[in-house]
């Protein structure tokens, strides 16, 4: 659904519930607590105790009670939205948003869009990022001879483009992302420390199957890729930008431009330690780019 459909629905947080409930449970209600299905019952709306905050109670909407091990959840519980006072209509705006962005969404859009704190805008975005963490346990790149394209770029401003009074001694240091893209299925973007060949080899290696062919630029560091995977080919962009038609890293610096653009002109500034985690939205929308939202 898009937007406007979206809003239609969420603008009532009891017909939100009910969506996220469907989603996450298409054939009934798991106890998050025991794993016990179809033990569940949903209770009638409640109120929590009084406090000075809420003299009358505070509304409890969609809350079940599991008859296996006797405890109470609601669909929150053991998802991304726990312990979470923002309503589940502004979560679902936000997923719908992140996700449908190109380029991304800044905490400060999100902020303003949703009339929320920036604090509680930040603490949203960033478990959004973490729900879109690649999954370890996927099917490899390149699986059944497939092609993965491999290259790395460097993330990062000029210290004399860096105007901040207090700007510290991390100014003016790059970052490396290296990007592998099968041109057939995903890609997976990673932080790395340096672009020596045990660690991008390191890197490659749980990641890529074994029966892939690989592509990536004249850097030494990836030589004799070929001892391990099914092929390797490499294009010298000193010389040339593809070779024989099929051989190039387009995919991948496609992934990269995608990332900059993003930097630069939605968030302007991430720091090294939270960058991992747009790295993770930028590939998860690059994976996610044939679905409507």
């Amino acid at each position: 659904m898009n937007l406007a459909e979206l809003s239609a629905v969420v603008s009532d947080e009891a017909k939100a519930i009910e969506l996220v409930e469907q989603l996450r449970w298409p054939n009934g209600a798991t106890c998050p607590h025991c794993g016990t299905e179809g033990h569940a019952r949903k209770l009638p709306p409640q109120r929590t105790k009084p406090s000075k905050r809420h003299p009358e109670g505070k509304p409890v909407l969609g809350l079940w009670k599991c008859y296996a091990c006797r405890k109470q959840f609601t669909v929150r519980v053991g998802s991304i939205f726990e312990d979470s006072p923002i309503p589940l209509g502004k979560w679902l705006l936000a997923i719908h948003l992140m996700c449908s962005s190109k380029k991304g969404i800044s905490s400060n859009q999100i902020k303003r869009e949703l009339g929320l704190s920036y604090e509680a805008a930040w603490f949203l975005t960033h478990r959004i990022r973490f729900a879109m963490t690649v999954d370890p346990l996927r099917s490899l790149l390149g699986e059944g001879g497939g092609v993965v394209e491999i290259d790395e770029t460097f993330v990062g401003g000029k210290v004399a483009n860096n105007m901040h009074r207090n700007r510290t001694a991390a100014a003016g240091q790059k970052i490396i992302v290296m990007t592998l893209v099968d041109r057939e299925g995903d890609a997976v973007g990673v932080v790395i420390p340096d672009t020596k060949k045990e660690t991008l080899k390191a890197v490659a290696k749980p990641i890529v199957d074994k029966s892939a062919t690989i592509m990536t630029d004249g850097n030494p560091s990836y030589a004799n890729l070929y001892d391990y995977f099914h092929g390797h080919h490499a294009v010298d962009h000193n010389t040339e930008f593809v070779r024989a038609v099929i051989i190039h890293t387009n995919f991948a610096e496609s992934c990269h431009s995608l990332l900059k653009r993003g930097l630069i002109g939605a968030f302007h500034h991430v720091s090294a330690k939270h960058l991992h985690r747009y790295v993770n939205e930028f590939s998860y929308r690059w994976n996610s780019r044939d679905e409507a939202y």
